[in-house]
Formats: structure tokens, sequence, C-alpha cells
């Protein structure tokens, strides 16, 4: 199959290939040996916000804590 570049850098996958790999707003673009490889991604936000607040150190004790300190307002 064909699919067109445009001069906005803007490609339009064929219908046949979407329904293949089914429903994904994002792809992981990747070259490999001159071949562009798109990969389907499909985001979890709530698997990003988990590993924010892994990433800055905050447990579920600072969580419980917060909500606990908010509440006393």
């Amino acid at each position: 199959m064909l699919a067109k570049i445009t001069s906005k850098n803007q490609l339009t996958l064929p219908k046949s290939i979407v329904q293949s790999v089914g429903k994904a707003d994002y792809f992981e673009v990747e070259v490999e040996n001159g071949r562009v490889i798109l990969t389907p991604v499909r985001i979890q936000k709530a698997d990003a916000v988990r590993a924010k607040l892994e990433a800055l150190g905050i447990d579920e004790q600072d969580v419980a804590d917060a909500i606990a300190w908010a509440r006393a307002k």
C-alpha cells in the first residue's frame, strides 16, 4: 500500500492498516535500517500520574497526609 506525505509532513494511514492495529491516537515513531516504524501507543493517564508520583518520591502516606491536611482547613 502507498501513503502520501503532505507538504506539512502529514501522513494518512490507509483504513485497512488502522483497522488492523486498532484505535490509537498516538504512535511511537522509530527509524530502523531506513524504514519508518510506527507502533500504536495507548496512553494510560493513571499510569503517567503514578510514574510522576514515583519520580517525585511521593508515596501513599504522603497523599493521605496531604488529604488530611486539606480537609482540616
